[in-house]
């Protein structure tokens, strides 16, 4: 239990990258002589992977080296499983005072999407998450009982939160936030400034999230591949992305059930539900925005995902 509990439970995104690196015959000539720079590492606990093309060789490596001490920066700010990152000391307090800016900035993005999709997206889960991980950690298979849902959901709402530049606040005391739903697509986003701010405009970032900056080696957009579901190899779709970014989250990415039952993504009014749909992607401007969104949409109806509407985003989904 303390291991599941301790370590980063990753939200599987099954979408897969394809540049076309090898369709040289169909790149225009001077894309197809200009230089692919290529640094992975992680961010979060999840595989990371950063293509520049066009890049000198002296540029980039300095450009990888700020790029992987921005994620330590962040890391440092929102990991869940680092007991000295400012979300752990959050979530042991009830109080962090001085959040700094991507702080503040993260949480008015959370604020922004609890809102639109009726407290759907809503962080403050994690005592909910501990109580299933903790249930199942031994191997039961049984429900978790009534009383124990009962209590946790009595500590899920974002609307508790509270923060400003003085301090961010539970409202309620045995509160707790994870921020799995959507920073990884903030530092995706984040590592996408710093590389716009470098000059470089034609990347492909994989942070944990998608974001596309340019047109990639043809021009035409970078590919991406995104699959039916967390089984077999079927894709729902490929897509061609310039300056975009895409999020896809799965309720059975990751289960918490030995009987692969209760999935990873927890309804804040009512614990483990099962989902209409087995992969929802969203196409947004920004990774942290889609990756926020994706999160709620594996919750919603086939009805309310109908209905929903926000400018610039693209939702697609797999129905089970």
């Amino acid at each position: 239990m303390a291991d599941l509990l301790a370590r980063p439970i990753a939200r599987r995104r099954f979408i897969r990258i394809g540049a076309a690196l090898a369709a040289t015959a169909f790149v225009p000539a001077a894309l197809a002589a200009a230089p692919v720079r290529r640094w992975s590492g992680s961010a979060l606990g999840a595989h990371a992977s950063i293509e520049l093309v066009g890049a000198d060789a002296r540029l980039a490596d300095a450009t990888f080296v700020a790029v992987e001490q921005e994620i330590i920066r962040l890391e440092a700010l929102f990991s869940l499983y680092r007991t000295d990152s400012a979300l752990s000391r959050l979530n042991a307090a009830g109080r962090l005072d001085a959040p700094e800016a991507d702080v503040l900035r993260l949480l008015a993005l959370v604020r922004s999407v609890h809102n639109e999709t009726g407290g759907l997206f809503d962080p403050t889960v994690q005592p909910l998450f501990a109580a299933y991980a903790a249930h199942f950690a031994g191997g039961r298979t049984d429900a978790l009982p009534a009383a124990v849902l009962a209590d946790r959901l009595a500590l899920v709402g974002f609307d508790r939160v509270a923060f400003d530049e003085d301090a961010v606040r539970f409202t309620r005391p045995g509160m707790a936030m994870t921020l799995n739903g959507v920073a990884q697509g903030y530092i995706t986003d984040r590592i996408a400034d710093l590389l716009k701010a470098r000059g470089f405009a034609n990347v492909l970032l994989d942070i944990g999230e998608i974001q596309a900056l340019g047109g990639g080696r043809d021009g035409d957009g970078w590919k991406v591949g995104l699959a039916a579901g967390p089984n077999g190899d079927a894709l729902a779709a490929t897509l061609r992305l310039k300056d975009r970014a895409v999020a896809t989250s799965m309720m059975d990415g990751t289960v918490l059930d030995t009987a692969g039952r209760v999935g990873h993504i927890l309804h804040p009014r009512k614990g483990a539900v099962p989902s209409a749909f087995s992969a929802v992607s969203v196409l947004a401007p920004e990774a942290a925005l889609a990756d926020a969104l994706s999160t709620a949409a594996v919750l919603m109806t086939p009805d309310e995902l109908s209905r929903f509407d926000r400018p610039g985003v693209e939702i697609r989904a797999t129905p089970v």
